[in-house]
């Protein structure tokens, strides 16, 4: 081993030399120049480096493949029933709303009703509420249609009898902006929020409880998510020694993993699209979700720092190995959670100017 080390700081001394440098940085341009110069050249440079990309495309068609088989089963996500339910949402409100409309996909959503009030033993309440709200909205607003007929039946027979004697019962259906709460934190709440929230690594030697991250999670789930599928995942790690094992995989948590009290992997499942179109969903969605677990961590005096998670092959197969990934599942980010010790250093990281951020009405550019 020390044989190893001793050759392995020898070769990083050679490439750090300033000439190796400077032939290494044009041989990258050049080659870089040479595969972007069109599509087709990119298509096959692409090609050239399977490694780097192999575990996302295994995991997209793996996702695929899986939505396919969980579309005739109950199953307690049901992200075709989320997707269309959404879709019949957004048609609800559309203005001005067309006296029959979602004859696309109506026939689709029924189905993936029944199919969902299967095995009440394995259904999520807030989406069987929410999709019986739904379809019971549509049904009550589209004109009479005899191509409608026979979903109706349907769908009044998958929901049963409901009892709406309950004056207080909110319907889970779309609704008017007026009807929002009021707002009660202002701008400059949540800009102090913002400057306060900081990447912190040093903890207090003490349990986090799990109902603050429970509460934290209330607010996270909340964030925008692409036809409400939420195609992600918390798995939380609370028990000192899966904290260990998981936070030394990254090497973002070097240094500090031995001071996190709790260890979040958000994990993306791609199992929730049928299309490869979709595939960068999980990463926009469960980042949305994450800032806003991270806000609300800030209020309940809880403190955070995410743990950057590089597509990188040897890391990928520990983790997944360690917290059982399905092929379908990726990694997006780690978080570690704790209380910040008060005396913890915490670095400034000055953000960008809004000049170097936005830009209003910007003309295109040709490429040079």
């Amino acid at each position: 081993m020390a044989k190893l080390n001793v050759i392995k700081q020898r070769v990083q001394g050679f490439l750090a030399r300033p000439a190796v440098r400077a032939v290494n940085e044009r041989t990258n341009r050049a080659v870089l120049r040479l595969l972007t110069a069109n599509r087709a050249v990119a298509t096959v440079g692409f090609w050239l480096s399977p490694l780097g990309f192999n575990r996302e495309r295994w995991a997209m068609l793996s996702g695929r493949a899986a939505y396919r088989r969980n579309q005739d089963r109950t199953d307690a996500t049901s992200p075709r029933l989320r997707r269309n339910v959404h879709r019949l949402e957004k048609a609800l409100i559309m203005e001005p709303r067309r006296p029959v409309f979602a004859l696309d996909y109506i026939e689709e959503t029924v189905e993936a009703f029944e199919v969902y009030r299967r095995d009440p033993a394995l259904t999520d309440p807030a989406l069987a509420r929410w999709s019986e709200d739904v379809l019971r909205a549509y049904f009550d607003a589209v004109e009479p249609d005899d191509r409608l007929d026979g979903l109706r039946q349907r769908f009044a027979a998958a929901a049963g009898d409901v009892d709406r004697s309950d004056p207080t019962a909110v319907a889970h259906a779309p609704f008017r902006r007026k009807e929002s709460p009021e707002l009660t934190v202002s701008y400059d709440d949540l800009l102090g929020l913002a400057m306060r929230r900081r990447s912190v690594r040093w903890f207090e030697d003490r349990p986090v409880p799990r109902e603050l991250v429970d509460q934290a999670l209330l607010v996270g789930r909340q964030s925008p998510s692409a036809c409400n599928r939420q195609p992600f995942e918390y798995r939380i790690y609370d028990d000192p020694e899966l904290v260990r094992r998981v936070a030394s995989i990254p090497f973002g948590a070097a240094g500090y993993s031995q001071n996190i009290q709790t260890i979040v992997v958000l994990v993306g499942k791609l199992d929730n699209f049928f299309s490869a179109r979709d595939r960068h969903v999980i990463y926009i969605d469960a980042s949305l979700s994450a800032m806003a677990f991270m806000f609300a961590l800030e209020t309940l005096g809880l403190a955070s720092s995410v743990i950057n998670w590089p597509d990188f092959e040897p890391l990928e197969a520990k983790m997944a190995k360690a917290i059982g990934l399905e092929p379908h599942e990726r990694v997006v980010l780690l978080m570690a959670v704790g209380y910040p010790r008060s005396d913890g250093g915490i670095p400034y990281s000055a953000k960008k100017s809004l000049d170097f951020l936005r830009s209003y009405n910007a003309a295109p550019t040709t490429r040079p």
